[in-house]
């Protein structure tokens, strides 16, 4: 079923800070509806790029990066269409003249929105969506460590801010295979066609790039007080750890940009121009601003044409056309945004723990997932991202070439070991793809019998979305 007609943004409510929308808005779509007309008023923005639907990653439990970050708990109300052709209004929505409809989203009674959510018990038509107020003050930070280990540390020191409210708004965390998979592709002109990428080349790519062992970013968002005494807190917390710590305002960016022009007029300029692209994409989501730039990391390991290698029943280098986005001829350029992925070969899963927001945690789940990915071939692109102040969602990106059969056979070999590994060890996802459903089954007792019986009343048939978190 297409929702994508179904685009209209129903609502916007300045005072009270929400939006109603359908399932066929995009990210994009919506940005520009509030730039236009209600700029007083910030969206939150996942990094899944401009045409993505907000009402989709809403529903699969999506996050993003602004202090609405945890998608599905800034919504409020909405309205499903079950199986026998009934309009369901959650929250207060079954009564009319409601007043405060978008402001309570519990209602009275049982909570059903919970119902529709990574689940194929209705189809969902539309829902409220709380909007951040501009606030008078916005400050990004960015922070690094040279050393692996140190993530702890990195953990336990901002998750006490968080804990506090201090920082409000989702704090990610990623390592420097991911931070380098979002710059360029898999530089196989520099490893000689090994795989996975060599440590000595990886210390290589960090230095070039200028990054850390591990890298993050989150937002501050109040008065001028506030985001200065947050500041404060911040640096102190980070105090004796090694970490590099960066703010960012409009003010600091627009003068890295002047300068930047300037140095470019004497052939200079062309490291900080590279910083810019690096962080600017990445300053704009803070600010509710979506892009397409976190996509070029899907296409980390696809290749030129003439890279890909023979392989009996594969590709081979005279038969397989070339990923239909330019590359360079080393096959390490970036993929241009706004290109649809499906289009580039790139192959990607995800394997995505949740994983209680403490520094030990994060080395125990580390300590399974990176012996796996290197026993198969990969690189361990990852990032902890702290989506509430107790957990984090640990995203683990399995990147291939979907024209290498033998690379992307060994990519489902990785998946199979990780996810039983994870949960074995009691790290369940947070959401997962048709391909880990029945998985989501093991260690679990009575929730998911509980589940199709739910799914056997309301949907006796089995029309909506067959198999869709279906763990039987």
């Amino acid at each position: 079923m297409d929702l994508g007609r179904m685009n209209h943004i129903l609502e916007v409510n300045e005072d009270l800070g929400y939006a109603v929308i359908e399932p066929g808005v995009t990210q994009g779509q919506l940005y520009a509806y509030l730039a236009e007309h209600h700029p007083n008023l910030w969206m939150d923005a996942t990094g899944a790029g401009l045409a993505s639907s907000f009402v989709g990653n809403t529903l699969d439990r999506g996050f993003g990066h602004t202090r609405y970050g945890d998608h599905f708990l800034s919504t409020c109300s909405m309205e499903a269409v079950l199986a026998d052709g009934r309009v369901l209004r959650t929250g207060y929505g079954h009564y009319e003249r409601a007043k405060a409809l978008r402001a309570y989203r519990y209602g009275v009674g049982p909570f059903l929105d919970g119902l529709f959510a990574q689940s194929n018990l209705g189809i969902v038509t539309q829902i409220g969506l709380w909007l951040m107020p501009a606030p008078e003050a916005f400050c990004a930070y960015f922070f690094s460590v040279p050393e692996h280990a140190q993530v702890a540390t990195l953990i336990d020191r901002i998750g006490k801010l968080r804990m506090q409210g201090l920082l409000q708004s989702t704090v990610h965390i990623a390592n420097d295979l991911r931070t380098i998979s979002a710059r360029m592709r898999y530089p196989w002109h520099r490893t000689g066609g090994q795989a996975p990428l060599p440590e000595d080349l990886r210390a290589t790519l960090r230095r070039e790039i200028g990054i850390g062992a591990w890298n993050g970013c989150g937002g501050i968002y109040g008065t001028r007080g506030t985001v200065a005494a947050t500041r404060k807190a911040l640096r102190h917390a980070l105090r004796g750890t090694g970490a590099r710590l960066v703010f960012v305002d409009d003010r600091k960016l627009a003068l890295a940009h002047r300068a930047q022009r300037l140095l470019a007029l004497v052939g200079a300029g062309g490291r900080l121009g590279d910083l810019l692209d690096t962080v600017e994409p990445v300053y704009q989501l803070l600010k509710g601003i979506p892009n397409d730039d976190a996509l070029k990391g899907a296409t980390w390991r696809v290749r030129a044409a003439a890279q890909i290698p023979d392989a009996p029943g594969g590709p081979t280098t005279s038969d397989s056309p070339a990923p239909a986005v330019p590359v360079s001829g080393a096959g390490d350029g970036p993929a241009p945004g706004g290109q649809d992925l499906l289009d580039t070969h790139a192959g990607i899963m995800w394997v995505s723990p949740v994983v209680p927001a403490r520094g030990p945690a994060a080395l125990e789940v580390l300590a399974i997932v990176e012996p796996i990915y290197a026993r198969f071939g990969f690189e361990a692109l990852i990032t902890f991202t702290m989506i509430t102040e107790r957990a984090m969602c640990c995203v683990t990106n399995l990147a291939f070439d979907t024209r290498v059969a033998e690379e992307a056979a060994r990519a489902q070999a990785c998946y199979e070991a990780l996810v039983p590994a994870l949960m074995q060890a009691g790290y369940q996802p947070y959401r997962t793809g048709p391909h880990g459903y029945k998985k989501l089954a093991a260690g679990s007792t009575v929730f998911w019998e509980v589940v199709r019986e739910l799914k056997a009343t309301l949907d006796p048939g089995g029309i909506i979305s067959p198999g869709r978190y279906e763990a039987w």
